[in-house]
């Protein structure tokens, strides 16, 4: 299943990955793609493609965005297995037969496999693998369930997966409307509800940075991007509480919610931030309920030092103090930094 959105330079490309696909462990895919109201010429590309390949079928709906036009395509779908690329990212040669192959073996309701995010620096193609992802892909692991890989809850992709159909449908997955981080919410139902997953080290799909900052985890900055992710962060949090598990929930605020806010922290006192003192505002509140107000202080999360000392700084009010720090970081490196700043404390 594929979504699409104003995506006429990459989407071409994605498709063919796919149509390239080896099939030697299913007897057949289709393609559906649904343009969610593109006015760059995406869905005429998509079109001209599904004219001379049968696999293709375009469905055309308004924009209502890339939740709806995900379950537009989930609800066309009459396969047994579903999966989803992103429209303008591209699947490595051979993406999917592990994962089939795992599935036939095991009777698991999902498989997952590793990705490598791909950069693009002065013409130079860079691929790695991002550190949790690295830490939860490797090695095999069949049949687990959540409770005996509890990181698998930072696997928020929805893209690097291959579920069974049914598992999908009879569970009521969904992806939550109008939200740039929908996957997360999607994906911490599928791992509470599934019986079994299989784990596999295979890379199973490269995952494009785009060098124009027009995906929407590259804006940071904006309030409205704040308000989804804590929003993303609460629902998250809902659905593992009703799990009843203190494992999971404790990894949870400890590993998984917190590996990105460093970004937010940064944002908070960048001169180019959107209504800094709203965003502010957002940020502290967030912390504050997420972390101290539940019982597990920022200072006890895995993340690195730096960003620790970042959010008792936000929890504390003291944006000037974050402010100087991350000149300092950028100035100095992580340690120095923290050294340095650490000793101004003690003053």
């Amino acid at each position: 299943m594929v979504p699409v959105y104003n995506v006429a330079d990459y989407v071409a490309a994605s498709l063919d990955s796919i149509l390239h696909q080896p099939l030697r462990e299913v007897c057949g895919i289709e393609v559906i793609v649904v343009d969610d109201g593109s006015t760059d010429g995406s869905a005429e590309i998509v079109k001209e493609i599904a004219a001379t390949e049968p696999r293709v079928t375009l469905i055309n709906q308004p924009n209502c965005g890339v939740s709806i036009a995900r379950q537009t395509g989930i609800d066309a779908a009459t396969g047994d297995l579903l999966t989803f690329v992103d429209p303008d990212d591209i699947l490595p040669r051979d993406a999917w037969s592990s994962m089939v192959r795992s599935l036939r073996r095991t009777g698991s309701d999902f498989a997952v496999g590793s990705a490598e995010r791909i950069t693009i620096e002065n013409g130079e193609v860079r691929r790695y693998v991002t550190p949790l992802m690295r830490r939860n892909h490797t090695r095999t692991r069949l049949r687990c369930r959540i409770e005996d890989a509890p990181l698998m809850l930072a696997d928020v992709f929805v893209w690097n997966k291959i579920f069974r159909r049914s598992f999908w449908t009879d569970n009521a997955i969904t992806f939550p409307e109008r939200t740039r981080y929908q996957d997360q919410v999607a994906l911490t139902q599928a791992f509470l509800a599934a019986r079994a997953f299989d784990v596999l080290p295979d890379v199973v799909y490269d995952w494009r940075v785009r060098s124009d900052f027009s995906s929407a985890t590259q804006k940071r900055a904006q309030v409205a991007n704040l308000v989804e992710r804590i929003t993303t962060k609460r629902q998250t949090v809902e659905l593992v509480a009703s799990a009843g598990s203190p494992n999971l929930m404790r990894t949870l605020r400890t590993e998984i919610l917190p590996i990105d806010m460093w970004e937010h922290f940064r944002a908070a006192v960048d001169p180019t931030t959107e209504d800094p003192d709203r965003y502010w505002s957002l940020l502290r509140e967030a912390v504050l309920e997420l972390w101290y107000d539940a019982g597990v202080p920022f200072e006890e999360t895995t993340v690195p030092r730096g960003q620790r000392l970042m959010a008792r700084l936000v929890a504390e009010d003291r944006r000037d103090d974050l402010a100087d720090l991350v000149t300092m970081i950028d100035e100095r490196g992580p340690a120095r930094a923290i050294e340095a700043f650490s000793s101004r404390e003690c003053h």
